[in-house]
């Protein structure tokens, strides 16, 4: 079972890793703010959450898995709410 859980674990980091890098391209090639807004946000919150899963399947501490979903609903809630205000921000300017 250890084995399986490791190569699940694996998985999440490496889809989480491959995540972020997806949206730190769209960071660079996409041509105006609201389609980078879009880039940073998507695929940058579910990297962090696949991540976060990935570890928390590793740890066995209740202190460490207490921050790490700290780190995910923060993550959930700040990136949308931000995206939202520099969204209005550049359509009132």
């Amino acid at each position: 079972m250890s084995a399986i859980l490791d190569v699940l674990s694996g998985l999440l980091l490496v889809g989480g890793a491959l995540l972020a890098l997806i949206a730190s391209v769209g960071l660079h090639r996409l041509p105006d703010t609201l389609a980078r807004m879009h880039a940073a946000t998507k695929p940058a919150t579910l990297g962090v959450t696949m991540c976060a899963v990935g570890a928390l399947i590793q740890t066995q501490d209740v202190s460490t898995t207490t921050k790490i979903l700290v780190v995910v609903v923060l993550q959930l809630v700040a990136a949308p709410v931000g995206a939202h205000v520099l969204g209005r921000a550049i359509r009132n300017k």
